[in-house]
């Protein structure tokens, strides 16, 4: 059952750096830790990919189409990066050298989103507007397409599960939905009306965590279909992103609040304020270094040590 949540103390000082890596329309989005022991960062108003270290080195690399909109992105089994372009409808690769090539996803305007390594050596992902989950082989660029039995679904963020199958939220549907390395699928109902899930996770407790940026909720679900949610003490905040802590439990975003949160797996919550209440947090990973890095669309990355923080 949820436990009474802590809200809204500020982040210590002593625990926070923000480092500038764009400027405000450039919109650091998603972020993911790479092979290399940096994190990787989409630009997704400037059409760009970043790479931050742990000691503060910056590299930017713009990719070809500067309107192409790298959106989600994760590392794959080739030791590369690969991420969303959701608005040129292609599927993104870089090297850690820098040199990004991209492939074509088969059906038009399809808006791929969500993007995930699975055990079977692919990148699976999501397409928003074409209601399709998609897998790509990385040896050859070659595309697989799955219909999903709903329309206008709006299929956001995908995860790998410990069952070896991709997790998927509905964002239009209010559904989870599941898919099997053979393309089978199967949609799990929320019980909230309109939560709008969009984040997803695969949790240290084997369960998938998931946000509702609709309901203000964190949701949680095994993998046999049992669900929980947890309210957020400001139902208003918009979570967007999650990942799973080190230390167990999960950490998110609120976008509309300017905060991130932390949720064990026994449903408490607590919540930490960032200085600015714009900074628009959206993806966040933990580096090397066991620090978590938020990407703030206003043009920076945080980086937080939740262990210099008060116990939760």
């Amino acid at each position: 059952m949820p436990q009474r949540p802590t809200s809204g103390p500020d982040i210590p000082s002593t625990s926070l750096t923000r480092i500038s890596v764009s400027d405000a329309a450039a919109g650091p989005y998603a972020i993911a830790a790479g092979p290399d022991g940096a994190l990787w960062f989409t630009l997704v108003h400037a059409g760009g990919i970043g790479r931050l270290t742990p000691d503060g080195r910056l590299d930017r690399y713009a990719l070809d189409v500067p309107t192409c909109g790298p959106s989600l992105i994760t590392p794959g089994p080739d030791g590369a990066l690969w991420f969303t372009r959701a608005r040129d409808h292609r599927i993104g690769r870089i090297t850690v050298t820098g040199e990004a090539t991209s492939f074509a996803v088969p059906t038009p305007d399809s808006g791929p989103f969500g993007i995930a390594a699975a055990a079977d050596g692919a990148l699976w992902f999501t397409q928003m507007h074409s209601d399709r989950i998609g897998r790509l082989t990385p040896d050859d660029g070659r595309v697989t397409e799955f219909p999903l039995p709903v329309t206008g679904a709006f299929p956001s963020a995908l995860a790998a599960g410990p069952d070896d199958a991709l997790w998927f939220t509905l964002n239009q549907a209010n559904a989870i939905g599941r898919i099997g390395l053979d393309g089978a699928i199967t949609l799990h109902p929320l019980p909230t009306d309109a939560a709008g899930p969009v984040g997803i996770t695969c949790g240290t407790d084997g369960a998938l965590w998931f946000v509702e940026i609709g309901a203000g909720q964190i949701g949680r679900i095994t993998t046999d279909g049992r669900i929980d949610e947890f309210p957020l003490p400001d139902r208003a905040a918009r979570p967007h992103a999650i990942t799973a802590g080190p230390a167990g439990g999960c950490w998110f975003t609120e976008w509309a609040a300017g905060r991130i949160g932390h949720l064990t797996p026994d449903g408490h919550i607590r919540e930490y304020d960032l200085p600015d209440r714009e900074a628009e947090p959206h993806g966040l990973a933990f580096g090397p270094d066991g620090a978590l890095y938020v990407a703030l669309e206003t043009g920076q990355i945080a980086r937080f040590e939740p262990a210099r923080t008060p116990a939760a």
